[in-house]
C-alpha cells in the first residue's frame, strides 16, 4: 500500500468483506428458515444486524482507517441514544408496575369520584 495522498486499499479487503456480509446474510435468513423463536431469534437477528452494519461502516465507509476523534464523533451519539432509550424503557417499566399495583387494589377509588 502506498503512503501517498489518495492511498488505495487492496481490492481483496473489499472482496473478503463482501463475502463475509454474504455469509452473515445467509445466517440471518437461516434464523427464519429454522423457525427459531423467542429471545434466541431476536438476539441472533440483532447480532447479525450489528455485525453487518459494523463491517459496512468500518470498511466501506473507511472508518477503520480514520482518526479516533472522527470515529468517536460518529459512534458516541448513537451509543448515548441507546443508553437513553434503555433508561426510558426501565422507567416506563417501573411506572407500569406501580400503576398495575395501585389500580389492582380492591378498595381503590379515583380522587374524582369522592
Amino acid at each position: 500500500m502506498s503512503e501517498a495522498v489518495g492511498q488505495q486499499h487492496p481490492i481483496s479487503v473489499y472482496l473478503w468483506i463482501w463475502l463475509l456480509l454474504f455469509v452473515l446474510s445467509g445466517f440471518s435468513y437461516l434464523v427464519d428458515y429454522l423457525h427459531l423463536q423467542g429471545y434466541l431469534r431476536w438476539s441472533l437477528i440483532l447480532l447479525f444486524m450489528f455485525l453487518k452494519a459494523g463491517f459496512i461502516v468500518a470498511i466501506f465507509m473507511h472508518m477503520a482507517w480514520e482518526r479516533m476523534t472522527l470515529i468517536t464523533a460518529i459512534l458516541l451519539p448513537p451509543i448515548a441514544i441507546l443508553f437513553l432509550i434503555a433508561f426510558m424503557a426501565a422507567e416506563g417499566n417501573y411506572i407500569l408496575t406501580i400503576r398495575e399495583l395501585v389500580y389492582s387494589l380492591v378498595d381503590f377509588v379515583p380522587a374524582a369520584m369522592h
